[in-house]
């Protein structure tokens, strides 16, 4: 039997945590060691680029956080991440920073896998995946290429990309389909 404590707590918590110092993984509890198939030793020290599909993916999502963590204090988003093995998976992702004048400093980050209810159906760029990731929240075209940093028109090229691979006719169509775990 475990006696309740705080270590305790964290370390059985039902979802993945990790705590962070400059986008470094200083700390992290079991789950999310299993949801990564990795060991502490895989974790403890590394950036937080390893759990991502491209090294421009981290790059830009780490400038999006810390808009927000600097005017909130918090973030949160579903995104496709990366298991140590490759494999790329639907995640949902929030945190907070410590100190929100300085939002990569330190913080902590909670990761619930998505991939029983929505799986990877189609190989999408990382462009393509940013996007998708946008519309799932339910952003327009103007709000993802203000959030990006690119035309709407662009968006819309990317969404009808997205909209062909998932044989959608409607961008609602798209998003249910993004939803929905697809076998």
């Amino acid at each position: 039997m475990h006696s309740l404590d705080y270590r305790t707590a964290f370390d059985l918590a039902p979802i993945g945590l990790v705590l962070s110092r400059n986008r470094l993984m200083v700390d992290c509890n079991r789950q999310v060691l299993e949801m990564f198939g990795a060991t502490r030793e895989d974790f403890v020290g590394r950036s937080f680029e390893l759990l991502y599909p491209t090294s421009d993916e981290y790059e830009r999502t780490g400038q999006r956080i810390a808009a927000s963590l600097n005017a909130s204090g918090w973030y949160a988003d579903e995104r496709i991440m990366k298991r140590l093995n490759g494999e790329l998976f639907w995640c949902h992702v929030s945190g907070r920073a410590l100190d929100p004048a300085d939002p990569h400093a330190s913080g902590i980050w909670s990761f619930e896998d998505l991939s029983s209810r929505r799986k990877l159906g189609v190989e999408l760029t990382p462009r393509e995946r940013e996007i998708a990731a946008l519309l799932i929240e339910g952003l327009t075209s103007k709000l993802i290429g203000k959030r990006l940093g690119v035309s709407p028109r662009t968006v819309d090229v990317y969404r009808a990309r997205l909209m062909k691979k998932h044989q959608a006719a409607t961008t609602p169509e798209l998003v249910q389909k993004l939803l929905r775990a697809e076998t």
